[in-house]
């Protein structure tokens, strides 16, 4: 028994999900059905914040399994990765081995015994008692699964990218102490990639390829509404038109679908019912974290907000101001 039974089809997954708060697609529910059926991890791309790292966290509430992350950096190693000694408890255990050895070794009427006494001990000393999992180790020990998030594999060296790949392969990992541990469930897995580096082939080849891009805007409309209570149809249709239009335009950087979520309950903490070009003004350092980009974007917010609220055959706005262009 373990807890990917409600992974029965595509349509489970999209509805399963939305119980999650999370807004699929066809592709992304079909990319968790194949990477289960399959046994395969799912190496996702795309740009920061539409909803990577969130698919895994979504999948691990639906299916009441545990979310197990690995943040990927420069330099991380095996060790982090996978599993450590612990030294303490050894050091420890070490303290109390030589304060017994006269009474443990006290029996043994010559040196070899002794020493296979001692030898007894060593083999303790490298035991699964001693051993510290890391997220890689920690993921398949579970008895019913888990969800394993790699995130931003793209940060990390080639080597590790190397030895995640021998990992993945068979779910299992080799402590030369102790021998060959084998996944009780493999995890599903789940990397994700900011393109900071391109992946070598080998990874990708062993991997089922997703690109998940900013939402369209029935898709936006839908993930606010599921994270954001209270909203009106009215502002939810004019504050996605108006971001899906910053994000078109030359800044560095686009405002991400949970800075649409955050500017939405700004919105409504502000009591607007209604876009305004005073309220957008003065919250846009909400949508946009780069104060370049808010430079960029100021001059065009009256246009903008007609736009977005759209504008009535007499030539003014929704809210009264009129249309000069």
């Amino acid at each position: 028994m373990t807890g990917y039974e409600p992974l029965t089809s595509i349509e489970a997954i999209t509805a399963g999900l939305g119980t999650a708060g999370y807004i699929s697609t066809a592709q992304i529910s079909t990319a968790v059905y194949l990477a289960h059926g399959l046994r395969k991890p799912i190496l996702i791309e795309g740009p920061a914040g539409v909803g990577k790292t969130d698919l895994a966290a979504s999948l691990g509430r639906w299916l009441d399994l545990p979310i197990i992350r690995l943040q990927c950096y420069e330099g991380l190693d095996e060790g982090k990765a996978l599993y450590e000694w612990k030294y303490g408890k050894q050091l420890l255990y070490t303290q109390i081995l030589k304060e017994k050895l006269n009474e443990l070794i006290g029996e043994a009427d010559n040196l070899s015994k002794s020493l296979g006494k001692l030898a007894d001990f060593e083999d303790l000393f490298f035991s699964p008692q001693f051993l510290e999992a890391r997220p890689l180790l920690h993921a398949m020990q579970q008895d019913s699964g888990s969800i394993l998030l790699i995130d931003e594999i793209d940060k990390s060296d080639e080597a590790f990218e190397a030895f995640l790949l021998e990992v993945l392969s068979d779910y299992q990992v080799s402590v030369p102490e102790i021998g060959t541990i084998r996944a009780k469930v493999p995890p599903i897995v789940i990397l994700t990639s900011n393109n900071v580096r391109e992946l070598g082939d080998a990874l990708k080849r062993r991997c089922l390829h997703l690109h998940i891009g900013f939402p369209d805007h029935v898709r936006e409309q839908r993930i606010v509404r599921a994270r954001v209570d209270g909203i009106s149809d009215t502002l939810l249709n004019q504050l996605v038109r108006f971001v899906q239009s910053v994000r078109e335009a030359d800044i560095k950087k686009r405002p991400s679908i949970a800075e649409t979520v955050d500017w939405a309950r700004t919105l409504l903490l502000l009591h607007s019912g209604s876009l305004d070009e005073q309220f957008v003004r003065d919250t846009l350092n909400v949508l946009l974290k780069h104060e370049s980009d808010i430079a960029a974007i100021s001059p065009q917010i009256p246009k903008m907000v007609r736009e977005a609220i759209g504008t009535d055959p007499g030539g003014r706005t929704a809210s009264g101001y009129p249309d000069i262009g």
